[in-house]
């Protein structure tokens, strides 16, 4: 949503048709099936015409960060944003490309906070929709058992603590 609004061509990748809709009425140009594509990153490079010049991968996991780094074209960047954690707290990343494409990883915990303002000023105006991204309400006390479900990746968006 906030790539969309500042002009970018998004292309959304999930292995879920569901959420790639979502993604696609959030903004994305183009939606790719990862659980129905044969190699991801060159279905990326066919659909943006040579590769991404930003790749983000907020999953975390060793086949979305290959994947990711692998679609960016030459001096593409690559955010880090989801944890590879446990036994794959060292996925393999391809190495021989980010030399030979001149490519940039960066990690990130998410948003600065001196650019809150600049978000907030995009909501205030219209330009971003976060209230969109609600799946459900919970309350506090369903707070638990929501945080050990995450791993399925269930539900259409965010749940929000609003009972307490």
């Amino acid at each position: 949503m906030i790539a969309s609004a500042l002009g970018a061509s998004v292309i959304a990748i999930d292995v879920s048709e569901d959420k790639l809709r979502i993604a696609e009425d959030f903004g994305a140009v183009a939606s790719i099936n990862a659980a129905r594509s044969e190699n991801v990153a060159d279905a990326v490079k066919e659909v943006s015409r040579g590769g991404a010049h930003v790749s983000l991968d907020a999953l975390g996991h060793p086949s979305t960060l290959f994947n990711s780094v692998s679609c960016l074209r030459r001096r593409g960047r690559h955010v880090q944003v989801g944890l590879t954690l446990g036994d794959q707290k060292h996925p393999p990343v391809p190495m021989d490309r980010i030399v030979a494409h001149e490519l940039e990883i960066l990690g990130s915990h998410g948003m600065q906070a001196f650019r809150y303002d600049a978000l907030l000023e995009m909501i205030r105006r219209g330009r971003l929709a976060p209230e969109n991204l609600i799946d459900s309400h919970i309350s506090l006390d369903e707070a638990p058992a929501a945080l050990m479900q995450m791993d399925r990746f269930d539900g259409r968006g965010i749940k929000v603590i609003s009972r307490f």
